[in-house]
């Protein structure tokens, strides 16, 4: 299995991209190390730090005509990935 699942595409994660940081959601049993030999093989580009985050799912609750459904949204780790100055990651090139 891979250790990168998915890049973070969002307004924030747009704004930072501009300053060679990346997010990426990466598997749970990935460390540092790992998460930076995978993004030079993928995208070609030279890491200069990584970053992680374990984001822990929230609890819901959703009140429906039958009962009450609790539950909670699943919990992920993000890692934030510094390049080199002068070298960019393109997440759109594909689309």
């Amino acid at each position: 299995m891979s250790v990168l699942i998915k890049p973070i595409v969002t307004e924030k994660g747009t704004a930072q991209n501009e300053k060679g940081k990346y997010g990426f959601i990466v598997s749970r049993d990935a460390n540092k190390i790992d998460v930076k030999r995978e993004v030079e093989k993928t995208y070609g580009v030279s890491v200069t730090s990584v970053n992680t985050i374990v984001s822990i799912g929230k609890p819901k609750t959703r009140y429906t005509r039958q009962r009450v459904v609790s539950g909670h949204t699943q919990s992920y780790k993000k890692a934030i990935v510094t390049v080199k100055e002068g070298e960019f990651i393109d997440f759109y090139t594909g689309i």
